[in-house]
């Protein structure tokens, strides 16, 4: 028997892989990058095939990693991870510099980046793990990175003990009301913690969201939410 959830307890960072073939850029969200050496320095990132991403690496074997810190926004995240390189110019409005190599590296939101030249490719079924030498390096914050964890767990709506919200929670009137997960990235909208990076202050119904109103992560209206039970 395989129990899912068994796999919750692995560690994982949050990071925009970039990449570039032909002088066209695009850059993903991805959470599985990982030091396999020191000496030389090598880094393996797994990558979907599906993804517009993966056809760049293929192609140019150039990849740029950001590590994402914990004060990136929804938004961001949902720029590069719940968008389409084939449809949007995911680097409209970035911030980032070419690589010694040339590949993208993008620099807002970022703890800390890493170039890697491609060395090898292992095909493991629906996904490929590119294994890459350090071409360059840099420290750009000296700030936590966001770990997976950290954005399902805070980012999405849950606050931590020590934060002021999860005290208001105690009291708030609208605690126990029905929470709303978004079919498209899952993001879950509480009423008890709004969503206050839109203007919606804690304490706000679903129902009473303005229809103007989107997911803070991927941008779908309120129409792709439902209620969790």
């Amino acid at each position: 028997m395989i129990d899912n959830k068994a796999f919750y307890k692995l560690s994982y960072g949050l990071y925009v892989i970039s990449s570039i073939s032909e002088g066209k850029k695009n850059g993903q969200i991805a959470n599985t990058v990982f030091q396999i050496t020191s000496d030389p320095a090598r880094i393996a990132v797994s990558i979907n095939k599906q993804n517009l991403t993966h056809e760049y690496i293929q192609k140019s074997k150039l990849i740029g990693v950001s590590a994402l810190s914990t004060e990136t926004p929804l938004e961001f995240v949902g720029k590069f991870g719940f968008k389409s390189g084939r449809t949007t110019d995911k680097f409209s409005g970035v911030s980032f510099k070419a690589g010694a190599s040339g590949v993208p590296i993008v620099l807002d939101n970022a703890a800390s980046w890493i170039e890697l030249k491609v060395e090898k490719e292992i095909d493991i079924d629906t996904h490929t793990i590119f294994v890459g030498k350090v071409l360059n390096s840099e420290l750009i914050k000296d700030i936590d990175p966001m770990t997976y964890a950290y954005y399902q767990d805070v980012k999405r709506g849950k606050s931590p003990q020590t934060s002021p919200t999860h005290a208001a929670n105690k009291n708030n009137p609208v605690k126990d009301a029905p929470k709303y997960q978004c079919s498209v990235c899952g993001f879950i909208y509480d009423p008890a913690v709004g969503d206050p990076d839109s203007g919606v202050e804690p304490g706000t119904l679903f129902e009473d969201l303005p229809k103007s109103w989107e997911c803070p992560v991927c941008g779908v209206g309120k129409a792709k939410f439902k209620p969790l039970d």
